[in-house]
Formats: structure tokens, sequence, C-alpha cells
């Protein structure tokens, strides 16, 4: 049933084809919540706004905001975008050069009078802090105050859902930091779905109240970032997070217990390992975070927890934070931590060094393993 006008929608997506661009994506976004579309190029991010805003027509699937169908193939139904009532801010803005600041917002006011345009597009380059320049042209602004003047236009427009297409990628770092604090308070007065697609991990990890991870057109998880980050539902997921530490182990039981066996290791796991057969192949992935490095000076009770012993394959002094990547025997692969400059200095951290970590065994995220059944791996 279709809200009452004026109250909050959702938006939902389901769109599905085999080609040419292919698409199995699912997801939803609430009003006033920020979902933000990540994963590597050609994964169908943008196809996916295109296809909310009605600039591309998949072939199978549904889309719908507020439970009106804006697309629906089973019914050969798909509204034109102005039927759509959606805002759309361009990586490259997209404004009309011949026209001001102030002319370029009121194109999205043209159901107006022109007093009120002029008007409204006024409070609306307020609102983006944009007071003073109504009457620069796009090429008498900095890229900042053109993409301002994009959100503006977009906002304008009263839209239903706003769709952001790598907003801030044209523009200098500091100048995208402030662009993000003013989107999240922005935020607080629009209570309508924000779709953000972005490369940038932390950029979506900062905005976005929940992200969808797609690749190849599918969308492999959704969920807040945090969760996302620290237990992906699978290798696939961790990898397009650009998440380390992920590895393959086997399921034993060692005195009773079941444990998780890494090479010549037998690891405990907090959770998980119950639910699955011995001998099962599983991936497993440890944020850096749950890595504790031995000192050198005191052990402490943390320490006993998974005691590993590697070398130092690398350092790399990023200020106060040193990455460290430790190697293994039995395995090519190797395990990524930060630790303070500070502290590697005090512990005599060096290339080739031998070293004594924990793998704390509440941080240990077990997945399906990469050759399992189709089955066996639905997102969760």
């Amino acid at each position: 049933m279709p809200e009452r006008p004026g109250s909050p929608a959702s938006l939902s997506v389901s769109l599905h084809q085999p080609g040419p661009i292919p698409l199995s994506a699912e997801f939803h976004c609430e009003a006033g919540e920020l979902l933000a579309l990540v994963g590597p190029s050609g994964s169908g991010k943008t196809t996916l706004l295109r296809a909310i805003a009605g600039l591309y027509r998949p072939a199978q699937g549904r889309i719908a905001c507020g439970g009106e169908a804006w697309f629906d193939s089973g019914r050969r139904l798909s509204l034109p975008p102005q039927g759509r009532r959606v805002g759309l801010v361009f990586q490259d803005y997209a404004l009309f050069p011949h026209l001001t600041a102030l002319g370029n917002v009121m194109v999205a006011l043209d159901h107006l009078p022109p007093r009120e345009r002029r008007r409204g597009a006024g409070a609306w380059l307020s609102r983006v802090h944009l007071t003073g320049l109504e009457a620069r042209y796009p090429g008498q602004l900095s890229g900042g105050q053109r993409q301002r003047v994009a959100l503006a236009r977009a906002l304008a427009r009263n839209p239903r859902v706003l769709l952001l297409d790598e907003p801030f990628s044209a523009v200098d770092q500091v100048t995208r930091r402030r662009l993000q604090r003013e989107l999240a308070m922005l935020r607080e007065q629009i209570r309508i779905p924000i779709v953000l697609v972005t490369h940038d991990l932390d950029e979506a990890a900062a905005l976005a109240d929940r992200l969808c991870v797609l690749h190849g057109g599918r969308s492999l998880q959704a969920g807040p970032p945090e969760a996302l980050f620290r237990r992906p539902s699978s290798a696939e997921v961790a990898r397009v997070l650009d998440r380390h530490n992920l590895f393959e182990g086997e399921v034993v039981e060692e005195g009773g217990e079941r444990r998780l066996a890494w090479g010549p290791w037998r690891l405990e796991v907090a959770e998980g390992l119950a639910a699955l057969p011995l001998g099962g192949r599983v991936s497993w992935y440890l944020p850096p975070s749950d890595v504790v490095l031995h000192r050198r000076d005191r052990p402490s009770q943390g320490e006993r927890e998974n005691p590993v012993r590697a070398r130092v394959e690398s350092l790399v002094v990023l200020g106060g934070i040193t990455a460290v990547s430790l190697a293994f025997d039995h395995t090519g692969q190797t395990l990524s931590f930060d630790i303070a400059t500070h502290a590697a200095r005090r512990n005599g951290l060096a290339r080739g060094e031998p070293v004594q970590v924990s793998l704390l065994a509440a941080g240990i995220h077990l997945m399906p393993a990469e050759d399992a059944p189709e089955e066996t791996r639905t997102p969760r």
C-alpha cells in the first residue's frame, strides 16, 4: 500500500539481468538512512543509480519508493525520470556553464512562478553555505562550491530519494572532508533515502548507516559498516572491503575441544566452530585490532591466547603508527596489524626478527571455504 503523501518513504530495489551489464542486486534504504554502494570498478554501482533514477532500464526486477512502483518488469511498468522525483548529484557536477549558481538551482524549480523560484533557489544556496555567490558562474567557482551548487539543485527538487554518484571524488582532501561533514549535518534536515556510490571505504564507513557490497553486479552483503568490516559473510566480501588477514583452516578436535587448525597451530575460536563438521575447510578472518604483539619486557595475560610464532616481513612507518606484516613458515600469506611507532621501537621490531603474537579468539571470524558449494555461501 502506498504511503501517505508527505510521509517518509523507503526505497527498495531488486534487479536482475544476465547482460549486457550483469545484475543480481537487492537492497533497501529507509527514509533518513544513508546507504553506501561499495565495490570495485565495474561492479554495477553507477548502473544501479541510473536504474533508480529512470535513466537505465534493466531487463527484470522492481524498484519501489514508499510502496509506489517506479519500475516493475512483470507489469511492464517504468516511470520516466520526471515521474520519479529523484535528486541526482553526478561526479562531474553536470552544471549548466551558461547559468549562474542561482540559475542552476532555479532550473529545479521551474514548476514555480519566477519570483518563488528565485527565492527558493537562494534559500537552498544559503543552506549549503553559498550565500553571496549566487551570481557566479560555474567557471568562477571552486570544485567544492560547484559540488554544493549541484547538491542544492538536487535537493531543490524536493526529491523522494537523493542519489550521490562519487560526489566528492573531484575535490582536494581538505574540501572533501568539509563536504562530508556538511552532508552529515544536512542529513538531519532531510528525511529521505540517500544512496551514495563511492570507491572510498573510509568515506563510506564515516557517512553511511549501512553498506551494500557489490561485485560483478551482485549484491553480496549489506549491513552496518563496523559489522561488515569485522564479520564479512565470505572471503569475497572481505577482499572487496580490502580486509587483510584472510586465511584458510580446518576444523579439528583436540582434547575434546574443537579447534581451528592453521598450519602447526590449533587456534581457539570464540564462536562458530561447534556448528561445523570435523575435517571441514573454512575461511577465516582476523581484524588487525585483534592481533596482540608479545612484549619482550613483560608478558601480559592476553598474550596466552592463541600464541603463534612469526618473523617480521615488513615495517612501514606512517608517523605515529607503524604497519607491520608478519610471515610464517607454513604459508605464503602474511598477517598485518598496526602498532604505535614508539612501541615498535621499544620492542626492537626489525625486518627478519622473530616475534610472537596472539590471535584473539573473539576476533576470529569463520566463513565458508571458497571452494564450498554455492548454497552454503548465502550472504547474511
